[in-house]
């Protein structure tokens, strides 16, 4: 796969690889639908440290993948601000990888 370099794409091609990246979420793994249902998290929203994992070993095959490579090194380069628009209409914001705490702690009677 040919590495990328954001000064390669002009802005058109860009704004489209945004919008198709925003449509994305990780269909397997600890971000999955297993773990968010009921989709999983957007691919923009998965930790750069993530990403990296991947960067290390290798990304999925396919289109997947190829976008997983671009949210990298979007954010690699400091550009995750370009994603907050589309949070912001896909969502209302940034999803959070944080697990939700349960109900409440019982206290015992305090």
């Amino acid at each position: 796969m040919k590495e990328l370099h954001l000064t390669e794409i002009d802005r058109d091609d860009f704004l489209r690889l945004l919008h198709e990246i925003a449509q994305v979420s990780m269909p397997f793994g600890q971000f999955g639908p297993k773990e968010y249902p009921p989709g999983g998290i957007p691919i923009m929203d998965l930790p750069a440290e993530y990403l990296g994992w991947f960067r290390e070993r290798s990304y999925p095959k396919g289109r997947l993948g190829e976008l997983m490579e671009m949210v990298c090194v979007i954010k690699e380069a400091g550009m995750d601000s370009v994603f907050e628009p589309l949070r912001r209409q896909r969502n209302g914001g940034r999803v959070s990888v944080r697990k939700k705490r349960s109900g409440g702690t019982d206290f015992g009677g305090f």
